[in-house]
This record gives structure tokens, C-alpha cells and sequence, in this order.
């Protein structure tokens, strides 16, 4: 040991600090447990969490973030991906608040929720680098190349998750569907939710080939739907 981490090792206020980071990354640890609001809603079965969505975007900003180069010029994948990791961390103190494309249904005040996300980051992030508060802030402000291509990439894990919870038949439409979605088939709603908001020429591509191929699925998933109601073996 040396005599800077003997000198940390005896020191109260390091070990203060060592525990406030830890119980900080508890608390985020919640996002492991918070189910994503849209998915329960809409009744899929043992829907992804808050976490698994945070991967999702994360992985489509490496595997696909070259791809954004012409609309996103300059883009920095590596600062998009720490975007990423902590872009929804916020929800493990203020959970999940889904955003509904149905006009009947109840819709978050966009300026509260934000105004209650940045306090909750006051208590995640406090304790923790200053990386992890700049992070978040940057793309909240949706000022940055890596800002709006993790945003794309968020929007568009939603309309991946939806193609593969109608191919695994992980959603009955027809099992106590809401009344508030009737406007939309099945998981339609969260293409409607996406289209408008994406920015990018790439982002709007991908999405229009994640729309044909779920609608296929979907048409598949119907037609099966329709042979069981007839009572086909």
C-alpha cells in the first residue's frame, strides 16, 4: 500500500465518500426491477425492464451508430454510449412514466416530469463522478450529435422490443385490451409514439423496415389468431 491509499485508507471523509457512491448505485440499481409502464399496459407477458431497455439502446449505439454518420456528422460513439448507460437512470427514483400516442389516454406534463427527473438525478448522481451528471444533462438538452442519436437509438429499441414480443407471442391483444388503445392494433401504438419524434433520415429508414417487418409478423399473428377462433387444431 502506499502512502497516498494509507492516507485514504485512514481517512473518514474517503470512507463517507465510498459509501455514499455505493448507496447511490443501489438506488440505481432499481432499474434493474422497474418494468417498462408501456409494455405492462399493454398486458405483454413478463415485459423488459427499465435495464434491459438501457442495454438495448446502448447495443444499437454501437452496432448501429456508423450508420448516423452522414446525418450526425462528427458523432462520437464512445460519448454516445456513456449517453446511453445513464440516459434513464433518473427512473429508478421517479419510475417509469410511459409516453401514450392513443388521444384518449392520460399524458405525462412534459415539464414536470422533467423537473422531477433532474431532482432525482440530484440524488443519484451527487455523490458519483460529475461524468454521470454532465451525461444525462447532455442528453436531456438534445443539443449534441451523440445526444440525438441515442435518442434515436432509444426509440427505435422500443419498435425492435415490439417485433419481438409479436413474434415470440409474448402479447394477446384480444386478453383484457384497455379501451383507451382501441385506436391502434395490437402494439401499432408504439410505432405512432415513435415516427414523429425521430430526427434523423437513417433513424427514419431503419424504422420504416422495423414497421414492415412487425406488420408482418402481425398479419402472420392474426391469421393464426383467426384459425384458432375457428376452432383449426
Amino acid at each position: 500500500m502506499d502512502a497516498e491509499d494509507a492516507e485514504d485508507a485512514g481517512d473518514p471523509d474517503a470512507a463517507d465518500d465510498t459509501d455514499a457512491a455505493i448507496d447511490a448505485i443501489l438506488e440505481a440499481y432499481a432499474l434493474k426491477d422497474e418494468g417498462r409502464t408501456g409494455w405492462q399496459l399493454r398486458g405483454v407477458d413478463a415485459p423488459e425492464s427499465v435495464a434491459a431497455h438501457t442495454w438495448g439502446v446502448a447495443y444499437l449505439v454501437l452496432a448501429l451508430g456508423d450508420r448516423f454518420r452522414e446525418d450526425l456528422p462528427g458523432v462520437d460513439l464512445d460519448r454516445a454510449l456513456r449517453l446511453a448507460v445513464v440516459h434513464d437512470v433518473a427512473e429508478a427514483e421517479t419510475g417509469d412514466v410511459a409516453t401514450r400516442a392513443d388521444s384518449t389516454a392520460d399524458r405525462a406534463d412534459h415539464a414536470s416530469k422533467e423537473a422531477t427527473e433532474r431532482a432525482a438525478m440530484v440524488d443519484l448522481a451527487g455523490p458519483l463522478p460529475d461524468d454521470v451528471r454532465n451525461a444525462w444533462e447532455a442528453y436531456e438538452a438534445r443539443e449534441t450529435p451523440e445526444a440525438v442519436l441515442v435518442k434515436e437509438c432509444d426509440l427505435l429499441d422500443t419498435c425492435l422490443q415490439a417485433v419481438l414480443y409479436e413474434r415470440d407471442d409474448r402479447y394477446d391483444p384480444t386478453d383484457g385490451r384497455p379501451d383507451a388503445f382501441v385506436e391502434y392494433d395490437a402494439l401499432e401504438e408504439f410505432f405512432a409514439t415513435t415516427e414523429s419524434r425521430l430526427r434523423t433520415g437513417t433513424g427514419r429508414a431503419i424504422f420504416e423496415r422495423l414497421r414492415e417487418r412487425y406488420r408482418t409478423v402481425r398479419a402472420r399473428s392474426a391469421t393464426s389468431e383467426g384459425a384458432d377462433s375457428d376452432g383449426s387444431e
